[in-house]
């Protein structure tokens, strides 16, 4: 059995996970655009070596339509502002937005456990000083007070 955390297909060494699904799509947007039109992906990050290949996220949002996770609403959205290399305006773009938003949240988990994505690092544990003592903005509104 493959381990679930394998590298992605396309990796290679040293390839950088994106920051965020977002990132992803629209980079994974840039580069099918570049292949309809028939030109090579002129990306800013293209210096960068990616964890993937486009068409692996093509996959995942596929594996999320098959499994009933988003529907055509979803993809047309993506597609759209996919195109664009924008995500929706929340006050502009009412209608959009909101599948939008639920498209990448749904399409992060998968791209996290390919690596694709980032795994968020959790924040350090503020550590107490021994000796010192302890201040909380909770005992401003106390009732002892």
């Amino acid at each position: 059995m493959t381990p679930l955390l394998s590298a992605p297909e396309g990796a290679s060494r040293g390839a950088r996970p994106f920051a965020s699904a977002e990132d992803a799509w629209h980079w994974t947007m840039a580069a099918l655009m570049a292949r309809r039109d028939g030109t090579r992906p002129v990306l800013a990050a293209a210096r960068v070596a990616r964890p993937c290949q486009p068409d692996e996220v093509v996959r995942c949002l596929d594996r999320l339509y098959r499994q009933r996770r988003i529907d055509l609403g979803h993809v047309r959205v993506l597609r759209r502002w996919g195109e664009r290399q924008a995500a929706p305006d929340p006050l502009r773009h009412s209608r959009d937005y909101p599948l939008w938003r639920e498209a990448i949240r749904r399409l992060n988990w998968p791209l996290q456990v390919r690596g694709i994505v980032a795994t968020p690092t959790p924040e350090p544990q503020v550590q107490a000083i021994p000796g010192a003592p302890h201040h909380s903005p909770l005992c401003l509104f106390s009732a002892s007070s």
